[in-house]
């Protein structure tokens, strides 16, 4: 491991930043164009899931990007398909079909962009700078989503479709920049050299890994999530907020309470080991998701709400960066597979969260959707938490066995 590197660690962690603009772009800045556009709400939705979608499907193609290059090709490859995606984006945002197809194939380039670098950063940093580099990447995730939501629209206003195409494509190549600096270790030649099936040995042998498996239970349950952040974004209109504010609040706002609940995790990070540090994010969170039914439906409620769930759930995500580099380990040949493999898993209570928080606001309008959200993050939590000490009495009782 190297004792000294040429870029800062912060700066590495910061090249997610390409990341986190194009998830910008997909998820806010776009349906907003094609909103001003009068496309109808329905068609935006759909082409907003689709273009999310290789979220939960990328992990299949992650293995590449163990073998045969180096990680900083790849990263680099896929950061440039990005941004030519982006540029052709921008010039046919009235060609639906095309626009969906460019983006879901830029969104799964950036993707696995993360993954690369995830890996990457694994392989390079030291143990004791991971949660350094797990505050930083998610620093480049939000910071990139707020970037986007403020300024792509504002862009697009005052600049020619082909300068703001360039604009954007160029902004996604730009975090690239410290690559150059950055030690790129090759490939494990042990894998390049397997055959399919010693290969495809290696990556179930992976998934059966009990850290791999923990991690991806904390993720796929529903105990650190906060899809509050997606529900509420289209919810304005119930604490009365006018669509300027909400915009204002969906970028400054959001982006501002992110970073803080990521550097809210270096504040915290010793307090307890990681897992259980991650539940009591997600209780914490819960209930002031819960305390929050009781401020009235007004503009400055509405901010506070999103902020906060945007706080929560970024702390929640670093947590989440730091549990898969530890998953990770050291000198792990499928450090960006194992990346993109667990990282994965995070997507889903996201998205199936949203129908609950929906089935609430059916129910119980805003109050509803809060308290079911809310419950079901602490009874996530409570159960994950029973777990986690089921599983360490067990490993005590084992040990014990063993020395006996």
């Amino acid at each position: 491991m190297p004792s000294r590197h040429r870029v800062p660690v912060w700066l590495m962690g910061l090249t997610n930043l390409s990341y986190g603009l194009y998830g910008g772009v997909v998820a806010f800045a776009v349906p907003q164009l094609l909103g001003d556009r009068h496309v109808p709400e329905i068609a935006i939705a759909g082409l907003t899931a689709v273009a999310y979608s290789p979220g939960f499907w990328a992990f299949l193609f992650s293995p590449i990007l163990d073998v045969r290059f180096s990680r900083r090709w790849y990263a680099v490859t896929l950061a440039i398909v990005a941004a030519l995606t982006l540029v052709v984006a921008f010039l046919n945002l009235d060609r639906l079909a095309l626009l969906e197809t460019v983006l879901t194939v830029g969104f799964f380039a950036a993707y696995l962009y993360q993954s690369a670098i995830g890996g990457w950063l694994s392989s390079i940093t030291s143990r004791e700078e991971e949660n350094t580099v797990s505050v930083w990447m998610t620093i480049g995730n939000v910071g990139g989503f707020g970037i986007m939501a403020v300024s792509c629209n504002q862009l697009a206003r005052h600049l020619s479709p082909l300068a703001t195409a360039l604009v954007l494509g160029v902004s996604i190549l730009l975090p690239t920049i410290p690559f150059l600096f950055m030690q790129a270790p090759g490939p494990d030649r042990r894998l390049a050299s397997e055959s399919f099936p010693q290969f495809f040995g290696d990556l179930v042998s992976l998934v059966k890994r009990p850290q791999v498996l923990i991690a991806i239970l904390l993720f796929a349950a529903p105990a650190g999530t906060f899809s509050l952040t997606n529900f509420l974004g289209g919810r304005g209109s119930d604490f009365h907020a006018s669509p300027g504010f909400v915009g204002l609040v969906g970028g400054v706002g959001v982006a501002a309470g992110g970073i803080v609940g990521c550097f809210v995790f270096r504040a915290i990070d010793r307090l307890m080991p990681l897992r259980p540090l991650y539940l009591v994010v997600g209780t914490v969170g819960s209930l002031c998701t819960l305390a929050c039914i009781l401020l009235p439906r007004t503009p400055a409620t509405f901010a506070i709400l999103l902020i906060t769930e945007n706080l929560f759930q970024a702390l929640a995500i670093t947590i989440s960066m730091a549990i898969i580099f530890d998953t990770i380990g050291r000198d792990n040949p499928l450090a960006s597979t194992t990346f993109c493999f667990i990282s994965s898993a995070y997507g889903l209570p996201i998205s199936y969260l949203l129908y609950v928080d929906a089935f609430g606001f059916a129910h119980g309008g805003i109050p509803g959707s809060l308290a079911i959200d809310a419950i079901t993050g602490i009874l996530a939590c409570t159960l994950l938490g029973a777990m986690l000490v089921w599983l360490a009495r067990r490993s005590r009782l084992r040990k014990r066995l063993r020395t006996a």
